[in-house]
């Protein structure tokens, strides 16, 4: 059965004032239910989701619940080790390229091992640079011959790597370029970052867009034909001019959902996806870059809408041989509960050397993540924005009527959870079940803390004392609330 969601919005109202007037509490519940309230009808526009709103709900239940996917910058770029940027930066022409293609043969390329690094980790879903911005293809293409088949390695790297993350129960996504630097077609001089944009030889050359345009679709139109289900369609990016309707966008979003129904595409063709009725080329989900947004994402009406922060595991995309500068195990954590608890992904970037080997560094990080992971992943799969405010001393997810306390840092006596006075039920210790003391303030004669809507949690007794953290990644406690809270 549908929602009705006028009807909800009235039960909620109506509930949250009988449940403020019985706890005599009135204007502090009231601008809380308000709030809520607010969460699902908006503050502005209309009152009732969109169909689009409600296919876009459907379509990404399962980015939604997956959270956590890895990302894998490979090519070229490779083997001169200085980033996936190294041609525009170094103002490279084809002909200095041109020796990375004939060499590229990457020996120890195992995707098996690359899909189970992921899913050791806890990710759930893998996105794979089918081609960057070099122009150089990924897969047995029939539009060009500056492919990987070419090359030595004589491989559809595209292929194996979908074969590979299926086998593990991975979902698999593919990142296309839409800026090429080696089609002849695609504007040079001038440009904002091609590799040729201030080399005079260039100046003046004519370049045929809609055969570059055509040529793109082309390509698409082969990942989405011939590789079976595709579940994501990671597009990069637009600039200037170059956006919308310059790609063609609407047809070839058309083209790519009549082939691959249910497939999710970013939000890099230069649509606005926060528009309550954006162009079908907006997106399905927001991508912030190497950064998490201060608050959850929304459209014009104040609904929640999918978001995905990619972001380098180093300070690097494509391989780059001497970026040392490595998050740790525990900065990946906090930025995925980050990302979760303003109910979005995180999708953490690899970069293989020239080899095809994943770097020894970022396995050991994505390991240990792994590890927290096997235990803690009940707070961040399928979890989300909770109806509380953010902690002082972490984060908070909530699935129902769970709420996932996580503390990133050790705590001065017990810890306070603001305004759930008379809304828990217990709490428990989410590494191994046991349990955490809820409390009320521990001395209930001090007239320093005013705070009568508050409870506290202990791990252990006397409770004003500072225990250690159990967990100094991030301790995870599951905190059970009443139902009619």
């Amino acid at each position: 059965m549908k929602i009705n969601y006028i009807h909800m919005k009235v039960y909620i109202y109506v509930k949250c004032i009988i449940t403020s007037l019985n706890k005599s509490i009135c204007k502090p519940s009231l601008l809380i239910c308000i709030g809520l309230l607010s969460l699902g009808s908006g503050l502005k526009g209309q009152d009732v989701p969109t169909s689009h709103y409600e296919d876009l709900q459907e379509r990404t239940a399962w980015f939604r619940e997956a959270r956590f996917g890895m990302f894998i910058h490979w090519g070229l770029y490779s083997i001169p080790a200085r980033g996936e940027w190294v041609r525009a930066q170094e103002r490279m022409n084809i002909e200095d390229y041109q020796v990375y293609f004939d060499e590229f043969n990457p020996v120890n390329y195992n995707p098996h091992v690359w899909a189970k690094l992921a899913k050791a980790a806890g990710m759930k879903y893998a996105v794979l640079t089918a081609k960057h911005h070099d122009g150089f293809c990924m897969w047995d293409t029939k539009t060009t011959d500056y492919k990987s088949t070419r090359t030595p390695a004589n491989q559809d790297l595209v292929r194996t790597f979908l074969e590979a993350f299926r086998d593990e129960g991975l979902k698999v996504g593919l990142y296309y370029s839409l800026v090429d630097w080696y089609h002849p077609d695609y504007p040079a001089y001038g440009d904002r970052q091609h590799p040729m944009r201030d080399n005079e030889d260039w100046k003046g050359k004519v370049h045929k867009w809609d055969n570059y345009v055509g040529y793109m679709h082309e390509q698409v139109n082969e990942l989405v034909t011939n590789y079976g289900e595709i579940d994501i369609m990671w597009f990069d990016f637009s600039y200037w001019s170059y956006r919308g309707e310059k790609w063609r966008a609407s047809e070839l979003v058309q083209m790519v959902r009549e082939k691959q129904p249910h497939i999710l595409i970013d939000n890099r063709l230069g649509g606005d996806m926060e528009k309550n009725d954006p162009d079908v080329y907006a997106g399905d989900f927001d991508g912030p870059e190497q950064g998490i947004p201060r608050e959850p994402i929304r459209n014009e009406s104040g609904y929640l809408l999918p978001w995905e922060a990619c972001m380098t595991l180093n300070d690097s995309w494509g391989y780059k041989a001497k970026d040392y500068n490595y998050k740790t195990a525990q900065d990946v954590i906090r930025y995925l509960t980050n990302a979760v608890s303003k109910g979005g992904n995180l999708l953490v970037n690899v970069g293989p050397n020239a080899y095809g080997e994943i770097p020894k560094r970022s396995q050991e990080i994505l390991h240990s993540v792994g590890d927290w992971m096997s235990v803690n992943g009940e707070a961040i799969y399928g979890a989300g924005i909770s109806e509380f405010d953010k902690p002082e001393w972490g984060r908070f997810t909530q699935k129902g009527d769970t709420l996932y306390a996580f503390l990133f840092q050790k705590h001065f006596g017990h810890i306070g959870l603001k305004g759930l006075k008379d809304k828990v039920i217990k709490a428990r210790l989410v590494k191994d079940g046991s349990e955490v003391i809820v409390t009320p303030f521990w001395n209930d004669e001090t007239s320093d803390f005013d705070e009568p809507d508050d409870i506290f949690l202990a791990f252990g007794k006397p409770v004003p004392l500072t225990y250690p953290l159990p967990d100094k990644l991030a301790t995870v406690i599951r905190v059970h609330l009443k139902t009619d809270r």
